[in-house]
């Protein structure tokens, strides 16, 4: 049994007794291995230069690097794999590499391995880390957002009827700071709420926005060029970002997304199973204070957490906000009037175009405050919205000379011809 490696949940069972101070005898006895084999293994763990802490956050192929010898304390490789995790934070900054690293590690440790071999101590530690974080994420580089697959629900006061809620996700990918809101449903009204409330969340913008494939965000699917709808692109030109969509039956390209949905089934909706709620603001104001308390629990294995790295790292990589947060853009169609105006049912309300453009058709986009009126892409109108029922909002501008004429009558401009 000396000669044959032990499984790696034992070696580390056989060194945590071993840091708690149990005897060589009864760390045998405990755990149904031999003597030889426990004389075996715990000079190779002292020699590795860390802790029980250490050994136990380890993954297995690093581990079994150390237990093979080569990755003793005599060979600096102790101090590296401590020094992996302040690595692998660092290299999440914009324009760090791995050339960069090694030079700050051979500073601290003159005598430390050549940059060939830092380089491959780097990814056997890394293949021991969470799964999903193998893809070095760039600070401000990518928001990753999405549906939960579960649902949340609040209880209608009035009825008892118990409403269903979808809950919105968003990850920065760097630092892994968790945004979560619970809303009516995934519509496109709802969706661009949960983004712009996202941004103002982590008070910057990323590069780009990874959205999955849902109609909220997607016209058209495609593997190759997916068709952005018009509200998301206007939401993108505002914020001044991009909107990446992923490929359709590619869930690898939102890992990181993925994996933190599965979190936060364990640290949100686990602790909110027996609670009732009878508003989305009182379910959405618990729901802060639980992604609160996760985002400022540290990594395991780590010494920071997703908080600090936000604030040390990915904070200042993020663009600016705009001064004004983002309108949700509606559109419609219409054709210009014989009276010069067109007709937008939403509102049930008519408003005034050039009359040059009478039997034109036009585009519509209006937002909770604005109405703007559009012939091929050129702006020929814009009111503020007026949502009076079968009301008018008229420039006089935009009538011919002869109905301004007649729009002048009234009461006063009479009585003062009739005193001329």
């Amino acid at each position: 049994m000396a000669n044959r490696l032990l499984d790696m949940r034992r070696i580390k069972q056989l060194y945590r007794m071993f840091g708690e101070g149990h005897s060589r005898r009864r760390i045998s006895r405990e755990l149904g291995i031999s003597r030889n084999t426990v004389n075996k293994y715990i000079p190779l763990f002292q020699k590795s230069g860390l802790t029980v802490d250490d050994v136990s956050e380890l993954g297995p192929d690093t581990l079994l690097l150390l237990l093979e010898g080569k990755g003793r304390a005599d060979n600096g490789h102790g101090a590296l794999f401590g020094y992996f995790p302040e690595v692998s934070k660092q290299f999440k900054r914009v324009g760090m590499t791995r050339y960069i690293m090694w030079e700050r590690y051979k500073e601290l440790h003159p005598d430390g391995v050549s940059y060939s071999r830092f380089c491959h101590l780097y990814r056997i530690w890394g293949r021991g880390q969470n799964p999903v974080m193998r893809f070095h994420h760039k600070a401000g580089d990518k928001l990753f957002v999405d549906y939960t697959g579960k649902k949340l629900s609040i209880v209608d006061q009035a009825t008892g009827e118990l409403i269903e809620v979808e809950v919105f996700i968003g990850v920065l990918g760097a630092s892994g700071l968790t945004y979560v809101e619970a809303c009516a449903s995934q519509k496109r009204e709802d969706f661009l709420r949960c983004m712009a409330n996202a941004l103002q969340f982590y008070g910057g913008v990323p590069m780009a926005i990874v959205t999955d494939n849902l109609k909220a965000a997607v016209t058209k699917s495609s593997r190759y060029e997916p068709l952005i709808n018009e509200s998301l692109l206007a939401f993108s030109d505002h914020y001044g970002t991009a909107i990446l969509p992923t490929r359709t039956y590619k869930p690898r390209d939102k890992a990181l997304v993925e994996n933190a949905v599965k979190i936060i089934y364990t640290r949100v909706f686990a602790k909110l199973h027996d609670q009732v709620f009878h508003s989305l603001r009182s379910l959405n104001g618990a729901i802060t204070g639980l992604v609160l308390a996760h985002n400022t629990a540290r990594f395991q294995g780590r010494a920071y957490s997703r908080s600090e790295l936000f604030e040390s790292v990915e904070k200042q990589a993020l663009a600016p906000l705009p001064a004004e947060p983002y309108q949700i853009r509606q559109y419609a169609s219409g054709t210009v009037y014989k009276s010069s105006h067109i007709y937008l049912n939403k509102d049930k309300h008519h408003y005034s175009v050039p009359f040059k453009y009478i039997g034109k058709k036009v585009r519509v986009i209006y937002t909770r405050d604005v109405v703007e009126i559009y012939l091929r892409q050129r702006r020929i109108a814009v009111h503020q919205r007026d949502r009076k029922r079968y009301g008018y909002t008229t420039d006089p501008a935009h009538m011919p000379s002869t109905h301004r004429y007649v729009a002048d009558w009234n009461p006063e401009k009479f009585l003062g011809w009739a005193g001329g």
